[in-house]
C-alpha cells in the first residue's frame, strides 16, 4: 500500500481513470448508435416506423458529436464539481420527485426521461455488477466509509443519467432513443465494466484489498428479517455475498407508477428492469468467477480443456456411490414407495462427499468433489423442485462428477450437456403447484427414463448426456400435443390458427404476383388480399384445398374481378346483373366461414358495390378477355404456385387472430408496446416447457410454454389450472417488454445452484482442500 498521504489520493485518481475510459470510449459508443440507426433506416416498416427510423438516422448523423460533447462535459463537471452537477436544474432524480415533502404532479417527460434512465442504469449494473462490486470496496474502505454515496460518480446511473440528458440536450427526442435503446445499453454496458476495470487495475497495482469480501456490503431491508428467503429486489445475488446497486428501492419506484399509472403502462420497467440480463452471458460470467476463486488456491484448476482420466480409486467410489444412491432413493419400479425427504438426501449427500474425498488422489479431484456437492445441494434443497422429482435429481450427481472431474470444460461452459439437461429438465418441473396440480405421470416418467439411460452408461461421458438431451427435447414437443390432457386440444387449434394464418399469408402473395400488372379497381384489390385470402385459407383448412367448397371460392374471386372491370355494353351489364346476387351471397357465406360478422360483411360488401358501381359508368378499366382466363386457370392451380411456408412469413408480418377465440384457447390481442428487435429475439429463444409469470386479464398467474408454432410467430402457454393462452410472437415480445411476461426462473437451476456454491466457498474456501 502506498503512504498514507499516497492514500488519500487513490480514490480521486480511481474516478479520474474511470471517468477518462468511459471519454476514451465514447466515441466508439455513438459510432456504433449510429451505424444501429443507419441500420434501423433501411430496413422495410410500416410508414410511421419508417419514418420514424430515418429522422433519427438523420438527427443522429447530424447531432452525434454534440451529444458526444455533452457526454464528455457531462461527465467532466461530474468528476471535477461531484455527481450533482450532471444533473441540470428542473431535472430531478425518482427520490426527489417522491420527496414527501415536496409532493406535486410530474409531467409525463420527466418520467419517461427516468424511465430510460434507469433502464440504461440497470443494463449497466447487469453487466458490470462484478467489476462495480470490486471498486466499490476498494474506494469505500480508501474512503473509511461503508458505502458510496447515492450520487457517487461511480455508481452506473450517475452515467446513464448522464447519457440521457446529453441525448435531449443533443436536440434526439425520447422516441429515438427507445428505438436505439437495446444496443445502445449494450455498448455503454460494455464500456463501463471496462472502466471500472481500469480503475480496479490500478488500485490493485497500489496495493489496495487484493481480496475483496463483500459480505458488510450486503444491504437488508427492515423485512429481511421476517422472511430470510427473500432477498430485497435491489441487490443483484452475487457468489461474492450480493451487490447492492443503490438506485432506488421497489417501493418508491412502485409508489411512482403509481402516481402515474395510465400515463405510461412501462412505467413497471423501472422495478423490472432488465429480464435480459440473467443470460448466457451473465451465467458464464458466474463460472468465471467461481474458476477465479478456486484458481486462487489450486492454480492449475481449468487451465485445460483436454478430458482428463479419472484415478481408479475415486472411479471405483463414485461406482460404489451410484450403487449406494440407487438403494437409498428405492427402487425405479416402486412407484408407492414412500418418498425419500430431503434432509435425508442432504445428510447422504454429506456423507457420501466424505467417502469421495477420501478416495480422491489430488487436491483438484477433490476440489471437483466438493464443488459439485455444494452444486447438487443447492438444487436438492430447491423447494420448487416437486418432492417427486428431487431424487431423479439426486441420481445425476455421481454421473455429473464424474464428467466434471473427467471433462474440465464442465466448469467452464453453461453449454456443457450435463448442465444443459438438469436445467431444461428444471425449468419443466419448477413451476408445478402440488396443490393445484402435480407432476403429470408422462413427464415424470421422462424424467426417469433420462436418469436411468445416464446411469446405464457411466463411462461415455458429456455423449450420453447429449443424447438424451435430444431426446428430452422431442419428448416435450410431443408431450403437450399428444400426451397432456390439459394442451392437446388447444394445441391442435392453435396448429389450425398458425396453419390458416400461414395459408392466408401464402394466398395473399400468390394473389398480388397474379394482380400485379391487371387494371383491378383499388378496392377490390384490398378485398382480395386482406379479406378474401383468409377466406380461402380457412376453407382450404376446413374443407382441404381440393374441395368444391375452396373451388368455390376461388372461382368467386375471379368472378368479382371480373365484375369489376368496366362494363362498356349493354349485354355485358346484363350479365353482371344476373351473376351479381349469386356472388354476394358467395361472398357472404366464404365471410361467414372466416369468422366474419353480419356488420363487417356489410361493410365490405358496401365497398364492394362502389366499385361495381364504378364498372358500370364505365369508370373502371377494362380487363382483357385473354387476362381474365389466365387468372382463372392460375387461381384454379393456386395451390401448386403456392410460395414455402417457411419464406411466406416473416419477422414484419403481425398476425390478427381476434377471430380465432374460443372457450378451449384465449388469444391474447392487447397489451405491451411496440417491441424492440431484442424483445423480439427473446421471445423466439423462449423454451417449450419452461414456466413464466403472466399478468393478463386481472390475473397473475404461472404460465407453462406449451407450444411454439413454425419459426416460432405462435407461442401458447398452459395455466396450472388448464387455460391454454394463444400470442403472436409480436405481442409477447411486447409482454416481455412490459413485464407482463417475466421468467418464473431469473436464471437457469445450475447457475443459480454454482452463485450459491461460490457464496459457501467464499465463507470458507479450505473447504476445497480438505
Amino acid at each position: 500500500m502506498s503512504s498514507s498521504a499516497d492514500k488519500s489520493q487513490l480514490p480521486g485518481q480511481a474516478r479520474r481513470i474511470y471517468t477518462e475510459t468511459v471519454v476514451k470510449g465514447l466515441p466508439n459508443v455513438v459510432q456504433a448508435v449510429v451505424e444501429v440507426a443507419r441500420t434501423l433506416a433501411d430496413k422495410p416498416a410500416e410508414n410511421a416506423v419508417a419514418f420514424r427510423r430515418r429522422e433519427l438516422f438523420s438527427a443522429l448523423h447530424k447531432n452525434g458529436s454534440v451529444w458526444h460533447k455533452a457526454m464528455v462535459s457531462g461527465l467532466r463537471a461530474a468528476l471535477m464539481q461531484g455527481a450533482g452537477a450532471s444533473v441540470s436544474a428542473g431535472r430531478l432524480g425518482v427520490g426527489e420527485m417522491l420527496d414527501s415533502s415536496a409532493l406535486s404532479l410530474v409531467d409525463d417527460e420527466t418520467i419517461e426521461h427516468e424511465i430510460l434512465t434507469s433502464r440504461l442504469a440497470l443494463a449497466i449494473m447487469d453487466r458490470a455488477s462484478w467489476e462495480f462490486a470490486d471498486l466499490r470496496s476498494r474506494v469505500a474502505i480508501l474512503e473509511g466509509r461503508e458505502e458510496l454515496e447515492a450520487q457517487d460518480l461511480l455508481r452506473g446511473h450517475v452515467l446513464a443519467r448522464i447519457v440521457v440528458q446529453a441525448w435531449r440536450t443533443a436536440a434526439l427526442d425520447l422516441d429515438g432513443w427507445r428505438e436505439i435503446q437495446m444496443p445502445a445499453q449494450d455498448e455503454f454496458s460494455h464500456l463501463v465494466e471496462e472502466a471500472y476495470h481500469e480503475a480496479n487495475r490500478y488500485l490493485l497495482e497500489q496495493g489496495v484489498l487484493a481480496e475483496v469480501d463483500l459480505r458488510p456490503f450486503i444491504k437488508r431491508t427492515a423485512e429481511s428479517g421476517k422472511h430470510p428467503a427473500q432477498p430485497p429486489r435491489a441487490a443483484i445475488g452475487s457468489g461474492q455475498g450480493g451487490v447492492y446497486t443503490g438506485y432506488g428501492t421497489p417501493s418508491r419506484m412502485d409508489a411512482m407508477a403509481a402516481q402515474k399509472h395510465g400515463a405510461h403502462d412501462e412505467t413497471r420497467l423501472m422495478t423490472r428492469g432488465a429480464p435480459l440480463g440473467r443470460t448466457a452471458e451473465h451465467a458464464e460470467v458466474v463460472l468465471g468467477r467461481l474458476n477465479q476463486m478456486v484458481a486462487r488456491h489450486l492454480p492449475n484448476f481449468g487451465s485445460t480443456t483436454v478430458p482428463q482420466q479419472l484415478s481408479p480409486n475415486l472411479a471405483r467410489a463414485i461406482d460404489d456411490a451410484q450403487v449406494g444412491l440407487r438403494a437409498k432413493v428405492g427402487s425405479t419400479t416402486q412407484r408407492d414407495a414412500a418418498p425419500v425427504t430431503q434432509a435425508a438426501l442432504l445428510d447422504d449427500l454429506n456423507r457420501r462427499k466424505q467417502a469421495l474425498k477420501q478416495a480422491a488422489t489430488s487436491p483438484d479431484e477433490r476440489a471437483i468433489i466438493e464443488i459439485v456437492a455444494l452444486l447438487f445441494q443447492s438444487i436438492l434443497t430447491e423447494d420448487r423442485i416437486p418432492a417427486a422429482m428431487r431424487v431423479w435429481f439426486a441420481r445425476l450427481q455421481m454421473p455429473v462428477l464424474r464428467v466434471a472431474v473427467g471433462e474440465p470444460d464442465f466448469f467452464a461452459t453453461v453449454e456443457h450437456p450435463a448442465r444443459r439437461l438438469i436445467d431444461r429438465m428444471g425449468a419443466c418441473v419448477m413451476g408445478f403447484d402440488s396443490a393445484t396440480r402435480g407432476v403429470d405421470d408422462a413427464l415424470e416418467k421422462e424424467v426417469k427414463r433420462v436418469v436411468q439411460v445416464v446411469e446405464a452408461y457411466p463411462d461415455t461421458g458429456r455423449r450420453v448426456f447429449q443424447t438424451v438431451l435430444t431426446e428430452f427435447e422431442k419428448f416435450l414437443e410431443n408431450y403437450f400435443s399428444k400426451q397432456n390432457e390439459f394442451t392437446r386440444k388447444a394445441v391442435s387449434l392453435s396448429q389450425q390458427v398458425e396453419q390458416r394464418e400461414t395459408m392466408a399469408i401464402q394466398y395473399t402473395i400468390e394473389l398480388r404476383k397474379m394482380l400485379n400488372e391487371m387494371p383491378v379497381h383499388e378496392n377490390v384489390r384490398q378485398f382480395l388480399f386482406q379479406t378474401w385470402a383468409d377466406v380461402l385459407a380457412t376453407t382450404a383448412v376446413r374443407y382441404g384445398p381440393a374441395s368444391d367448397q375452396t373451388k368455390t371460392m376461388k372461382k368467386a374471386a375471379g368472378d368479382l374481378i371480373w365484375s369489376a372491370g368496366a362494363k362498356i355494353t349493354r349485354d355485358e351489364r346484363a350479365e353482371v346483373l344476373r351473376r351479381l346476387a349469386p356472388l354476394l351471397k358467395t361472398l357472404r357465406e366464404g365471410m361467414a366461414t372466416a369468422g366474419y360478422d353480419a356488420a363487417k360483411q356489410d361493410e365490405q360488401i358496401k365497398t364492394l358495390n362502389n366499385s361495381l358501381a364504378a364498372a358500370f359508368t364505365a369508370k373502371a378499366a377494362v380487363i382483357p378477355q385473354e387476362r381474365l382466363q389466365e387468372l382463372a386457370e392460375r387461381l384454379e392451380s393456386l395451390e401448386e404456385m403456392l410460395p414455402d411456408a417457411a419464406d411466406a412469413i416473416d419477422d414484419s408480418m403481425v398476425f390478427d387472430l381476434s377471430g380465432h377465440e374460443s372457450n378451449e384457447l384465449e388469444v391474447v390481442t392487447d397489451g405491451g408496446s411496440m417491441p424492440t428487435p431484442a424483445m423480439l429475439a427473446w421471445a423466439r429463444e423462449l423454451q417449450v416447457g419452461s414456466w413464466y409469470m403472466l399478468e393478463h386479464g386481472g390475473r397473475n398467474e404461472a404460465v407453462q410454454l406449451a407450444w411454439q408454432g413454425m419459426r416460432k410467430h405462435l407461442s401458447m402457454f398452459v395455466t396450472t389450472s388448464g387455460r391454454c393462452i394463444l400470442f403472436q410472437q409480436q405481442r409477447l415480445a411486447s409482454f416481455l417488454q412490459a413485464g407482463l411476461l417475466l421468467p418464473a426462473q431469473d436464471e437457469a437451476l445450475t447457475v443459480r445452484a454454482t452463485r450459491n456454491a461460490l457464496a459457501k466457498l467464499d465463507g470458507d474456501p479450505a473447504r476445497l482442500l480438505n
